[in-house]
């Protein structure tokens, strides 16, 4: 499994024959900086984990452009539709789902978070529940995005169902679980080989480093991967 870090919540999977954005905050994203045409190239699969501007990004624009499949809750789906998106190349679904892929699985897990996007003229449209999102290959393993989160007790269920290996953690602080907590996560509720903490230093209003979530994970077993911008490695 090869991974790329684009900042914020924004991955680039390649596993299983599939090639996966999830989360595809990029042109507005100020960590990475660029169009969105090089990450996307020859994806496959958009996922999204909730309908927030910093997580759908471009989404709607690389599903028409590439004609990848795309996977997130009902509403976030049909609200790209709705933004231009091929509404035949949809895949949605729900907390406690699970849906075919094609060369993999996606099961939608809670996260504890909110879910909407800017209304025109003011206010938000509700965009569903947010979501994790546990992704299962079969020769490769089970990767658990998820999302903007808190801590939340359920998880241990999540480690009963998925046993997910790879872990992509949102430790910024503010708008989800800071670094020490979602270290607290990983080593009370998941036996994770790789975690990646996400969702720092994008903006001034968040943590800029994930020196706590890293300092927390001393002594779990697990390996903690800082990539830089733009770095594709091994899992």
């Amino acid at each position: 499994m090869k991974l790329t870090w684009y900042g914020h919540s924004s991955f680039r999977v390649e596993a299983g024959g599939a090639t996966i954005l999830i989360d595809p905050f990029l042109s507005g994203n100020p960590s990475w900086g660029k169009p969105w045409e090089d990450a996307a190239d020859g994806v496959t699969h958009v996922l999204l984990t909730h309908g927030h501007d910093d997580h759908i990004g471009d989404a709607a624009e690389i599903q028409k452009k590439t004609g990848a499949m795309l996977v997130g809750s009902f509403e976030v789906c049909m609200y790209l539709v709705g933004k231009g998106a091929d509404g035949d190349r949809i895949n949605p679904g729900n907390t406690g789902g699970t849906v075919d892929c094609g060369g993999f699985t996606t099961s939608f897990v809670q996260a504890h978070h909110s879910s909407s996007a800017a209304r025109e003229g003011g206010g938000n449209v509700y965009l569903g529940n947010p979501l994790g999102l546990v992704l299962h290959f079969p020769d490769d393993k089970t990767l658990y995005h998820m999302g903007d989160t808190d801590i939340f007790g359920d998880m241990a269920l999540i480690q009963e169902l998925h046993q997910p290996e790879v872990g992509l953690v949102p430790v910024g602080d503010r708008f989800t679980m800071g670094g020490a907590v979602a270290a607290l996560a990983c080593q009370r509720f998941f036996k994770f080989e790789t975690v990646v903490p996400c969702h720092y230093g994008t903006f001034g209003i968040i943590d800029q480093t994930p020196d706590k979530f890293v300092s927390g994970m001393e002594g779990s077993g697990a390996t903690v991967k800082t990539p830089a911008i733009g770095e594709t490695f091994e899992v």
